[in-house]
């Protein structure tokens, strides 16, 4: 028996992964999977922007804790 992703080649309505709201729709869950992708990547480049601000913002208390 070969692998699974094999198999959801070969039959591509059992592959949860292509299912939106319940309804087979492999485009539609590619498409919604890429905006995601797209979605994380832009919340991980303002969050290393906000950590670079803050960063540049920090008071230098010369290493103090107080």
């Amino acid at each position: 028996m070969g692998e699974w992703s094999e198999y959801f080649e070969d039959f591509p309505e059992e592959n949860p992964g292509n299912y939106v709201n319940g309804n087979f729709d492999p485009e539609g869950a590619e498409a919604m999977r890429a905006a995601q992708a797209k979605l994380a990547q832009e919340q991980a480049n303002l969050d290393a922007e906000i950590e670079s601000i803050v960063l540049k913002c920090r008071p230098s208390d010369g290493g103090k804790k107080q």
